[in-house]
């Protein structure tokens, strides 16, 4: 572990956390509220907060990890693009699907969860390749953009 992957770890937790409430805390809060019996009361769900930053420490971490296995020496923006779809692919879309196959949830809910945490996933892999982005990567995206 060396000062880039802990800064982009920090990083990337801290824009999962803030990015969640955005999209749950605010954007989905009303019709998660229409739904009592399938989440907690606000109250309660705040003694399991502990228990939220240790899963997002968890993602953010294994965010890092992947995408500095596989960084490779090309324009960093679409290729943090590109990770961030693959994880939403991988996470995003399967485990809201999932929910919904077992959990009576409305499907313009499910749809937007989707979307939204898609584009958070998508952003967060732009922060990741933005913080191990290389030289060599920053002229090869000024040219392209020339």
């Amino acid at each position: 572990m060396n000062r880039k992957f802990l800064l982009a770890w920090l990083a990337v937790f801290i824009g999962w956390m803030v990015g969640s409430f955005l999209v749950h805390g605010t954007l989905l809060y009303g019709e998660y509220s229409r739904l009592p019996n399938l989440f907690r009361p606000e109250v309660e769900s705040q003694r399991y907060f502990p228990w939220m930053l240790l899963a997002h420490a968890i993602m953010a971490g294994a965010f890092v990890w992947i995408y500095s296995r596989g960084v490779e020496a090309t324009r960093w923006p679409p290729q943090g693009a590109r990770f961030g779809l693959a994880v939403a692919l991988l996470g995003v879309v399967p485990t809201y699907l999932i929910y919904y196959s077992v959990q009576p949830l409305p499907g313009s809910l499910v749809a937007k969860q989707i979307l939204y945490d898609g584009i958070l996933v998508v952003l967060l892999g732009i922060l990741v390749a933005w913080i191990y982005r290389t030289e060599g990567q920053v002229r090869a995206g000024s040219r392209a953009a020339a």
